[in-house]
């Protein structure tokens, strides 16, 4: 089923709360805006929040012969979505399951999506090193997967957490892209300064300490919590803001190796 993906990019995090699903959602919109089909596979199982952020939460997935078709934000359908979440009769069920029948869902949504004609598909992992991730390794040992883009927050504590994502990543061969810094700083809603709340510079430190790229760092802004929950691109809805610029930068850096 991944046969007509032509990218597969995955976003990881050893720390919960650092706003990896937020990244990935924003990342899919950002390229959809540049022109290419996207696919996000929601993999969270305990806390799928992709359909949330995307304001499709009241979507059903379908079977159809070839597999399960998935959701798609747009009549254009260029930009197409996989959770559990679509699974789920009410958004606040918790997902209790045993590893085996995680493991399972996990691979059927790997084999049994049909994603078609998908030029980036963004999986959205749950925290941690945990038997989702290595299920995910496994289904993907046969397929071209770009690589990792890893989310941290400045912290020291999540620095330290981060950073076993990156050594789980290098032993099971996936190629670390980069490291994203996210709620680095917060943007003042009226003079649009941005100041440091929490401590600064974990991500470049973590960058050179595991010596992958650093790619981004996203500060918190006022302004794009009132769209978090629209499904709507930063790039659209707050062109100049410096999320938006950063989210621009990004893509752009993701895109140009492989028109190279």
């Amino acid at each position: 089923m991944l046969d007509e993906v032509k990218h597969v990019l995955l976003v990881l995090s050893g720390k919960g709360g650092v706003g990896k699903s937020t990244v990935s959602t924003q990342l899919a919109l950002a390229l959809k805006v540049a022109g290419f089909k996207v696919g996000i596979l929601d993999v969270d199982l305990c806390g799928p929040s992709v359909p949330y952020l995307l304001n499709i939460e009241d979507k059903d997935v379908h079977q159809s012969s070839e597999g399960w078709i998935p959701v798609y934000t747009d009549q254009d359908q260029t930009l197409a979505v996989m959770s559990i979440g679509f699974l789920l009769k009410n958004r606040n069920d918790g997902v209790v399951w045993r590893g085996p029948k995680k493991t399972g869902m996990i691979r059927q949504f790997l084999t049994d999506v049909v994603w078609k004609d998908i030029d980036y598909l963004i999986i959205d992992t749950p925290p941690g090193t945990s038997d989702e991730h290595i299920t995910v390794m496994e289904n993907l040992r046969d397929v071209k997967c770009d690589g990792a883009i890893i989310v941290t927050t400045p912290q020291a504590v999540a620095v330290d957490d981060v950073l076993r994502e990156v050594t789980f990543c290098r032993k099971t061969g996936i190629q670390v892209i980069g490291i994203v810094e996210n709620m680095s700083g917060f943007v003042c809603p009226t003079c649009s300064e941005c100041t440091n709340i929490f401590s600064s510079g974990g991500g470049i430190a973590l960058s050179e300490m595991v010596r992958v790229p650093f790619l981004a760092k996203l500060p918190i802004d006022p302004a794009i919590g009132k769209f978090a929950d629209k499904g709507q691109s930063i790039l659209i809805s707050l062109p100049d803001s410096q999320v938006a610029q950063v989210f621009r930068k990004l893509v752009e850096e993701l895109t140009k190796s492989k028109e190279a």
